[in-house]
């Protein structure tokens, strides 16, 4: 089968891989329908996440099931699925809570031996273990589109809110608008925030941002701490996202929010950072980070999917087919695409 697999940084390549087989009776083999490149894709391809070459990436997948281990009851040979961007085991301490994206046998598709060497869904196939918990079927009438952002861009916009703590009627800014930014801008919405601001400076972004009915703010051009006071009678927004994972973003963070006010991060942070904590201190603020809770939420995020309350059609922007991944990935990296879909 063909695989995109990660060579140097800068440097991903199409070869062929064995086919994928079932090594536990809780596995399923999926052939991989719909694929995206995502963000956290290109800290791989820029080398800030260290993987082994000749590593299969990719993480964000629907397929149908052409195979299953004996233990498997949820899903069956035929069905067409979605799957989260990593794996648990259900059981452990940290399972038993909820706490899934914290499995002490958590695994993640497509980012090599440090995150439990599970190849990637870039592939014409991909092995699924734990396939009853991390596999779901696809909502009759939904597209491989908007199927594909369950399991991972949505379920983590989406827990970027619910973990903030984010309540109706609140304000809220949301800074970086990649297709999680903007995700959390929906999320926030349909949470109930009277007001989000989306904060980049990308023209386009700001304006799918809009159209998600969040009121576009750019970082350079404009004042976004003055125009977040202003909307707040001095105070500042109640809630931030940093969708971006980078100290500076997070330091904007700091002083857009509120005293008392929350800021999540979900952008992804590699390296040591240094940011103004005192400030953080003397504000009394709640920061929070980390791997978004996927498994936790899929279901709901599913829900809000078929629903429509949910809706991500509008982020990509193109379809590629998998031998054209290394020239996808390029184009990504130029961020002339928000979501781009790899098919077969």
């Amino acid at each position: 089968m063909r695989a995109v697999t990660f060579q140097a940084a800068g440097v991903v390549s199409v070869e062929e891989r064995p086919e994928p087989e079932l090594i536990d009776t809780g596995d399923a083999v999926v052939r991989i329908d719909a694929t995206g490149v995502c963000g956290s894709d290109l800290h791989i391809f820029h080398g800030r996440v260290q993987i082994e070459p000749g590593f299969t990436i990719g993480h964000e997948y629907v397929g149908t099931v052409v195979a299953v281990g004996d233990a498997v009851t949820r899903v069956s040979v035929g069905d067409r699925v979605l799957g989260c961007f990593q794996t648990a085991c259900g059981s452990c301490f940290f399972c038993r809570r909820g706490l899934y994206h914290r499995c002490l046998q958590s695994r993640t598709f497509g980012h090599g031996a440090a995150l439990g060497s599970l190849q990637g869904t870039q592939a014409d196939m991909a092995l699924v273990p734990n396939a009853d918990l991390i596999l779901r079927r696809v909502p009759e009438g939904m597209s491989n589109d908007v199927a594909l952002f369950a399991g991972d861009v949505m379920g983590t916009g989406f827990h970027a809110i619910d973990a903030s703590g984010l309540r109706p009627g609140d304000v809220a800014a949301v800074l970086g608008l990649g297709p999680v930014g903007l995700c959390a801008v929906q999320a926030a919405r349909a949470a109930g925030a009277a007001h989000v601001f989306a904060i980049d400076t990308v023209p386009e972004r700001l304006s799918v941002a809009e159209s998600f009915g969040a009121e576009p703010v750019h970082l350079v051009e404009q004042d976004a701490r003055a125009i977040a006071r202003g909307a707040t009678e001095g105070r500042g927004v109640d809630v931030c996202i940093d969708a971006v994972g980078d100290p500076k973003v997070l330091e904007s963070a700091i002083r857009l929010t509120r005293m008392c006010g929350s800021i999540q991060c979900v952008g992804v942070y590699a390296e040591r950072a240094e940011v103004h904590l005192g400030l953080l201190w003397l504000k009394a603020l709640t920061l929070r980070g980390g791997h978004a809770n996927v498994i936790g939420h899929v279901d709901r995020v599913l829900a809000m999917l078929s629903a429509g309350v949910l809706d991500p059609s509008a982020l990509v922007t193109r379809h590629m087919k998998l031998e054209e991944a290394p020239e996808a990935y390029a184009i990504y990296d130029r961020r002339e695409a928000l979501k781009i879909v790899l098919t077969p």
